[in-house]
């Protein structure tokens, strides 16, 4: 029987550092894009200080940038949302920092509390509400930026019944 440790076989990789992947300067996998959102969202001084508040519309800030990627932080007062809408040809993680999210989609709802984390693929839909009575704080990353956000037509819309007009004393089969 062959005993030999794969460290015997492969020699031992940090003795080869032509074999180590660099370290990147920039995410450039989804999985990099919620890290990166993760540790944005840990860091409450890369975010806090920039928080406002607007009872008139949804308020928002640009955190970052960088090659082929943005970072926002928003904030939305009680009864604030975003409408139905897609991101065009982003990817994106939207996390919640503080307060209650409700997302919508044709799938159904969801309530994201502080923490709660949701990636999504370009033509993703849906709308972001605050329907709690206390202020949220949201980060979204965009990959590649946002350039487009297409509005679509709502859910109730979309679910509403059709009603047709029947003439007196049809017959519906």
């Amino acid at each position: 029987m062959n005993m030999d440790s794969d460290l015997q076989i492969a020699g031992d990789i940090l003795e080869v550092p032509h074999l180590l992947q660099p370290e990147r300067a920039h995410p450039e996998t989804v999985a990099e894009f919620a890290g990166l959102a993760r540790s944005i969202a840990g860091d409450r001084a890369q975010w806090a200080p920039y928080v406002e508040y607007d009872a008139t519309t949804r308020w928002y800030h640009r955190l970052r940038t960088g090659p082929g990627y943005e970072v926002w932080l928003l904030s939305w007062v009680p009864g604030q949302g975003s409408g139905l809408h897609d991101h065009g040809v982003s990817s994106g993680v939207l996390t919640v920092l503080e307060g209650e999210l409700t997302e919508r989609t044709e799938r159904g709802t969801r309530v994201l509390a502080p923490g709660a984390e949701r990636v999504f693929a370009p033509g993703y839909v849906h709308e972001v509400a605050n329907d709690s009575l206390e202020p949220a704080v949201s980060l979204h990353v965009y990959f590649p930026g946002l350039t487009a956000m297409p509005m679509h037509e709502s859910l109730q819309a979309q679910c509403a019944p059709v009603t047709a007009s029947l003439a007196p004393g049809a017959v519906v089969v």
